[in-house]
């Protein structure tokens, strides 16, 4: 691959809309942060730490809040697209940052592949029928193709469907949550005593996918707009906004069902409501899981292709991937790549072999970025401006690592093999495709 076939990083760049302000990215963020998984995790969290399960969610927001401060720092000091491949990739050097965009990819697309399973699959309460056999795969196709096609209009599109899924995914959880407060039974929250590190590690650790979203929703790094404010500001908004509805959500749920809570793995909010408001309350429930669903969708055809633009961009990946339409700017192979690449994962069903590297794929991801974020402001990086600096400085990211650390520790031999053999694939794959030029992060 010769300089003439490569662009400058800045000028294939520029060819995108920075469009994304700080209710956009904000959005964005809870919109992939709250998926399906607030819907199923109170009861798993409560079969394995009975009414302390709130304490799992306090151990994972204060893992991710400073976590979040090392992406918001890392994104308000490197402005190109790629998000945490860009950050990682800026300080550590193109193999590196190449492994964190396959970690982002791991887990983003294994995600996306599996809430569109699941939502197409929970369209049967409503349509029996629908979400099975050639049916569902008519629908997993219909759903990529129209996330698809509405981002392919443009980024603009794309965020102003994001901000509407996020308020329709976020009313039903508020109505459970203000309501429900009045259905609340205060033994039912009561515990004997201060749970085993072990299992707090081990619930918290599966928590990890249900706070994950931060580091593909940033992934448009390229499309937003004043980085250095926007990046920081829309970081800290969704995040005290995801962990106060999450405990909330818990407590409330643990409240009003108790030792049941546990006993209703498929739907446990819909189970509480229904016991606190009736079959009405249920039905509502149903319906929030849906639109959530949705919503995540849509949040990830918004930032998953721009990890394959950015991978295109640097040479890793067919050219043709890092094309911007010059008349919406966006990505379109990009986005068309990624949703032919979701939709036979989630119609396949082969998604299931990797939702053991997910959770896995995320800490790490975030070991690097945090690593990252120590180094960008050793160097004083300043792509993007004058940047955000962490209150409490360089104590941020070391804390972080440890953090990081911790809850790695709580994962299985099976667990860690199973991303050890995914990564020795993407290494050799990156010595067999790498580019002859340095990549352009």
């Amino acid at each position: 691959m010769s300089d003439s076939h490569l662009q400058d990083a800045g000028d294939v760049e520029r060819a995108l809309e920075r469009s994304l302000g700080v209710r956009s990215l904000a959005a964005s963020i809870l919109d992939i942060t709250v998926g399906g998984g607030i819907f199923l995790y109170p009861a798993i969290v409560a079969g394995g730490l009975g009414a302390a399960a709130w304490l799992a969610y306090v151990v994972c927001a204060v893992a991710f809040g400073l976590i979040v401060l090392c992406f918001a720092e890392a994104g308000s000091r490197v402005k190109l697209t790629g998000g945490p491949y860009a950050y990682v990739g800026t300080v550590f050097g193109p193999f590196i940052g190449y492994l964190s965009g396959v970690l982002l990819w791991l887990l983003g697309v294994q995600a996306h592949a599996a809430i569109a399973n699941g939502f197409v699959k929970g369209l049967n309460v409503f349509f029996p029928g629908l979400g099975v056999g050639v049916l569902h795969t008519v629908m997993i196709l219909a759903v990529f193709g129209f996330f698809a096609a509405v981002n392919i209009r443009g980024v603009r599109q794309g965020a102003r469907l994001i901000e509407v899924a996020t308020v329709a995914k976020l009313l039903p959880l508020a109505v459970f949550v203000l309501c429900g407060l009045f259905f609340m039974s205060s033994p039912n929250l009561a515990w004997p005593g201060m749970p085993k590190i072990a299992d707090l590690g081990r619930m918290s650790i599966l928590l990890v996918f249900a706070f994950s979203g931060v580091e593909s929703a940033l992934a448009p790094s390229g499309e937003v707009k004043d980085p250095s404010r926007t990046v920081p500001r829309a970081v800290g908004l969704a995040m005290v906004g995801i962990t106060l509805l999450y405990v909330s959500v818990q407590l409330v749920a643990q409240g009003i069902l108790g030792p049941d809570l546990a006993r209703h793995p498929d739907a446990p909010l819909a189970a509480a409501a229904e016991r606190a408001f009736g079959p009405a309350g249920g039905l509502l429930l149903l319906v929030g899981a849906s639109i959530s669903m949705f919503g995540y969708l849509s949040g990830m055809m918004l930032a998953m292709p721009r990890t394959l633009f950015a991978f295109a961009r640097d040479g890793y990946l067919p050219r043709a991937l890092a094309h911007v339409n010059p008349k919406t700017h966006v990505p379109t192979a990009a986005i068309i790549a990624h949703a032919v690449a979701v939709s036979a994962l989630a119609v396949s069903g082969t998604f299931e072999s990797l939702a053991i590297l997910s959770n896995i794929s995320a800490l790490l991801l975030y070991l690097l970025c945090s690593a990252a974020a120590f180094e960008l402001r050793r160097r004083d990086v300043r792509e993007a401006g004058e940047p955000f600096r962490i209150p409490g400085g360089a104590a941020v990211p070391v804390l972080s690592i440890i953090v990081i650390l911790f809850l790695l520790s709580n994962a299985t031999m099976v667990e860690m093999r199973s991303i050890g053999i995914a990564l020795a694939i993407a290494i050799a794959l990156y010595f067999f495709r790498r580019p002859r030029t340095a990549p352009l992060t």
